[in-house]
This record gives C-alpha cells, structure tokens and sequence, in this order.
C-alpha cells in the first residue's frame, strides 16, 4: 500500500460522575453511527461563508461529541479523529482552552513517540501566540515559528525527523487549489446527488475552512521553520537493516521457491531470468477494475495519457524526495505544480499521480520481494486499482460477485503454479465501500449504504478468506495498511483476516522506529522496514516508495530464502520461525524481522 503524501491532513468529556451513563463497547468501525448534513448549493460557499458555516459545525459538534460520550471506542485512531476535528472547531470559534484541552485529550491518546511529541504543536503554537499580550499582527506568523522552533528543539531529532519531514513536505505542496479542488471534485459530486454529506465527508468542510483561514496563511512561515529545523539536525537514523539482511549466494544446492506478486502488476522484463514460464509466457493472471480478464502484465496506460508517463513517473520522485528533505529539479517542479494548479487542472493533475502510483507499485513489490535471492521465481497476479476522484465502476452486487469468483481463479493459479509464498500489499474495508457508495449516490440513506456496503464487503472478505485458507501449503503475506489506525477495528482485508497460513506486517524506518503510517492490530505480528525503501519501477528506473507495501515484500523476501534453504517447511512453520526471531521492542508495539536469526533457525531445523 503505497503511502498516501497528500493526506494532510478536545475538550475532555463533560458528562459528570453521577449522571454518566456506561458507554455502549462497539468492536467495529462500521458500528459506529452516521450522520447526514443538508448542504444546499456548493460545498466551497459552506466552507467560505461564517453563517453557514456556521449551522454544519453547530450539528457537527453536537453529533462527534454524541459519539465520544455514548461508544467505548477500542481504536484510539478513530477517537483522536473525532477528538481533531472537534479541536479544529474550537480553534475556528475562538475557545482556545477548549482546544487546548482536547490537544491534550489528542496527546493522551497517541500510541506512536513520534506522534505523541509532536502532537497539536502548531495548533498550540497558534493559540499562545494569539493569547501573548503585546503580540502585533504583522509579528504573528514569526511568533508562530520561534514557538514551534522552541518546541521541536525540545524533542529528541533522531524520535520526530521522519515526521517533520514529512509536514514540511505536506506544507510544501498545500496551497488554496488543492484545498478547494479537493472540495469541487471529491465532495461536490456527492452533494449533487444527495443534497448532503454523511459525518464520513463532512469533517472534510471543517479541515478545510481551518486550513484555509488559520494554516495556509502561515505557510512561509511553516516550510521555513521545519526547514531550518531540519538543516540544523543533519543526522541521518542508524540502519538496523543493512546488518542483519542475508543474500543468497548462487550456485549453491538451495531449492527454487515460486513466489506471487498479487498487485498491479510486473515489469516482466526486469526480472528476466527469474520468471516462472508458461506456455513460453511469464505465468501471469489478471482482472481488471471491472472484473473482468485482463492478461496483460502491466496496468495499461490509457492511450490519450501514454506521453505523459515520463512527467508521471519524475512527479513521483518528486514526492519521494521532498518527503527525503531532498532539494532537486523533481522536487520543486511538484511543489510549483501542485501549488499553482489552475481549477480546472485539479482532476487531471491528481488522477495522474494516483495512475502513476498504481502503474509502478507492483514491479517495486516485486523488487523488494526478490532481492538477494537467485532462487526466487517470479509469477505474476495482476489486479488493477481505481485512480479516480469518483469511483469507476461503482459498487454492485453484480461487480462483488464476479470478484468473489475472481479471488478463487488468483489462487487456483498459486496452486497451478506450485507458489509457495504470496505477496498482497494492498488492501480495503467495509468503510472504504460504504464511502463509495455514497460518492455513486447508491442507498437512499446513511443506514441503507452501511446495510449495502456490509453485504458487499462480507462477500468479498469472505471469498479471500475461504482461499487463504483452502490453500495451507501457501504463504501469504499481507501489508497492515497505511491508516496508523487499528486494522481489525476496522475490518481491513486482508490485513484483519486471520489465519494460520497469513502474515500480516507492519513498517518502521531504516533504524526499526514506527513508520508514521503504519496500522496495527491483533494480527499485525511482525514489522520491518517501509520507509523510503529503493526498488526497480517499470522501464528499470530505481525510486523509494513508503508505505507498509514495502514492508510486506520484506517478509515474503525472507520467508522465500528460508524456503529456499529448506523447501519442506510449511507457511506455519516459516511463520512460527520469524516469529520466534523478531526483535521485539521494549514498548511491546513492534516485532522486527531480524533476517539472519530467522535463517540461521531455517538452517539449524534443516540440519536436525
């Protein structure tokens, strides 16, 4: 699952002792309520006019804090999400010690050290600078900066760098057209067809008018604060990695082990002499986004776009290395792009980079997967994501069938093919269906999309479970998802299924920290490293990608090796074995692959 770059983006609970009702537990997301807000007119008049404004945040509120004072939330990602907007809704009225308190409510609950040091500062940073008497408004934005200057030189640099770099980067593409594109081409459409939002879109209009009116004016301010920030710490994090990998030599007596890449697709030609052949082909299997065969190994480029994949390919370098705090040609085009896009530009410039994303995402899987390991051979399963701002096709009980039938094919092929371990680094949830349904305009309600979208995902994740499961000599390996949200709670797949032959696995950095992004749960058993990895994309270029998509390859790399070591060992028995190796950390929260231990086990059980 690639990293999503653009994602950007309390006041403690006041029902007293005596009168507090027990909170209802919910195990769920999708259990949690919906709410529907009437929105006349255009989503950017209701973000920009106080008064109406005014009337969403007041049901808003009312509603977001319903939720925080009537459910146990188990996930604390969903409870700090509330917790933020309403914090953003405060800040927006002017009650500052409500905002404050729920920034502390926010820093409680964050589970990751990074975040929890980082957490509200530039809210906080705000809120005092407008309080501290003597204060002039055109000193404001430099007052801003000394404060949060003052609070990042307070934090350990080696904890909070990957993350800061990572807001520099997002303040450094921000700007008033992808804030309002985002509002006229992803909410808009859904406002046309229902005359509302549902509280999943809605929060959507409160991160916005905020950003609009109290974080982008201070954009100066912000990219040179963390820049200096950043310059004055040029200490690159430990690699943990680099001494405990293990590359195969070849020419030795190890076994050939077929390994699967169940993504978007493989650059065949990279990966020449270590293909699985069929019928003098590559093994390969394909559906495309409408479910239907599509046997071409690369997700193709619609033909009026084929010229621009090049500009597609250097805009994705350009995230990668501002997201690296690197100072190149690609990183400054994307932020003079992104930050002067004209309105009419939003879809096309935003639906290419998702393409692109897609189009690469696969073959640098596939990289990851098979380095240091002559004996790995590649097939190849080619599914094909949506890059849309608007779902196409849309949801359909016609459409989950046909995937459901779909998922057997992919692994009747694993079994066709004798594949010992396969690679899924992607994933959905039940929320992910329910929001594009309510983008389509299906269900008449919020209840009646939630009862559609359950019936929906039930399907397919049970069709992915029955064939995990029906095929125990398969290894499955599964990324945890990039929503640094608890990935049972929500019902992520395949992440959340469990069973005996599924590793699921989380990432941090080059020095075993928690990767910002990274989900986590009950099934999440081990972790390595997601962030900033290098692997070959189509054409032979070499670009570093984020995500726990990286992270995934990293397990299926080494479960390959120990399989080619030892080929009688089954998934649960590779799985138990890393298990038994992990480095686990003194917090408890991450268990990291420690490749050497983990073979050097493979080869001591071949011997006895």
């Amino acid at each position: 699952m690639l990293k999503p770059f653009l994602a950007l983006l309390c006041t403690t609970l006041l029902v007293g002792g005596a009168l507090a009702q027990p909170r209802q537990k919910v195990d769920k997301a999708a259990d949690l309520p919906r709410f529907t807000y009437a929105i006349d007119g255009k989503v950017e008049d209701v973000v920009r006019d106080e008064a109406r404004f005014a009337t969403l945040a007041a049901a808003l509120r009312r509603d977001l804090q319903s939720v925080l004072d009537r459910y146990e939330i188990p996930d604390k990602a969903v409870e700090r999400s509330y917790l933020a907007t309403l914090a953003q809704l405060d800040y927006l009225d002017g009650r500052y010690d409500d905002a404050l308190a729920r920034l502390d409510r926010i820093r409680a609950l964050e589970e990751k050290p990074a975040d929890r040091l980082l957490s509200g500062v530039t809210m906080r940073a705000m809120i005092e600078s407008k309080r501290a008497p003597g204060t002039a408004a055109d000193a404001y934005a430099t007052d801003v900066g000394r404060r949060i200057r003052g609070a990042l030189d307070a934090m350990p640099y080696a904890t909070v760098q990957n993350d800061v770099r990572e807001i520099k980067a997002s303040a450094e593409v921000i700007g008033e057209p992808l804030i309002l594109g985002s509002l006229r081409e992803r909410l808009q459409p859904i406002v046309d067809k229902a005359g509302g939002l549902s509280s999943d879109f809605a929060p959507s209009l409160v991160n916005a008018r905020y950003r609009l009116l109290a974080t982008l004016p201070l954009k100066r301010t912000l990219v040179d604060t963390y820049a200096a920030y950043l310059a004055a710490n040029k200490v690159d994090k430990p690699d943990i990695w680099t001494a405990r990998d293990v590359v195969l030599p070849p020419g030795r007596r190890h076994a050939p082990v077929n390994v699967a890449i169940w993504d978007s697709g493989v650059d065949s030609a990279l990966f020449k002499d270590r293909l699985i052949v069929s019928g003098g082909r590559p093994a390969l299997i394909g559906f495309d986004r409408f479910e239907n065969r599509a046997d071409s190994e690369l997700m193709p480029i619609p033909p009026e776009l084929a010229s621009r994949l090049p500009t597609m390919k250097a805009r994705l370098k350009g995230f990668s290395d501002l997201q690296s705090n690197l100072d190149t040609p690609e990183a400054a085009e994307v932020k003079t792009f992104l930050s002067e896009l004209k309105p009419d530009q939003y879809r096309q410039a935003i639906e290419e980079i998702g393409l692109a994303g897609n189009y690469i995402h696969g073959t640098h899987v596939a990289g990851i997967a098979l380095a240091g390991n002559p004996y790995a051979r590649l097939a190849i399963a080619r599914i094909e994501f949506d890059w849309h701002l608007q779902p196409d096709p849309c949801p359909s009980r016609e459409l989950i069938d046909k995937n459901a039938r779909n998922i057997a094919s992919y692994v009747d092929f694993f079994k066709r093919h004798r594949i010992r371990v396969v690679n899924m680094s992607f994933g959905g949830s039940v929320q992910d269906v329910e929001n594009a349904l309510e983008q389509c305009g299906i269900g008449r309600t919020a209840d009646e999309r939630k009862a559609i979208a359950r019936e929906y995902f039930d399907v397919g994740r049970d069709a992915l479970t029955r064939a995990i499961r029906g095929a125990p000599d398969i290894l499955f390996v599964a990324a945890s998802g990039n929503e640094n949200a608890d990935s049972t709670f929500a019902e992520s797949i395949p992440a959340a299924i469990d069973a005996p032959n599924l590793l699921t696995v989380g990432a941090v950095d080059r020095a075993g920290d928690e990767a910002s992004f990274t989900s986590y749960g009950r099934t999440v058993v081990a972790h390595a490293n997601g962030y900033q990895v290098e692997s070959v994309i189509p054409g032979g270029e070499k670009l570093v990608e984020s995500g726990t998509s990286m992270a995934a390859p990293q397990a299926t790399n080494l479960a390959a090796k120990m399989l080619a070591i030892d080929p009688r060992l089954k998934p649960v028995e590779v799985i138990a074995l890393i298990r038994s190796t992990v480095e686990k950390t003194p917090d408890g929260r991450r268990m990291l692959l420690h490749p050497a231990r983990a073979i050097a086990a493979a080869e001591k059980r071949k011997r006895a």
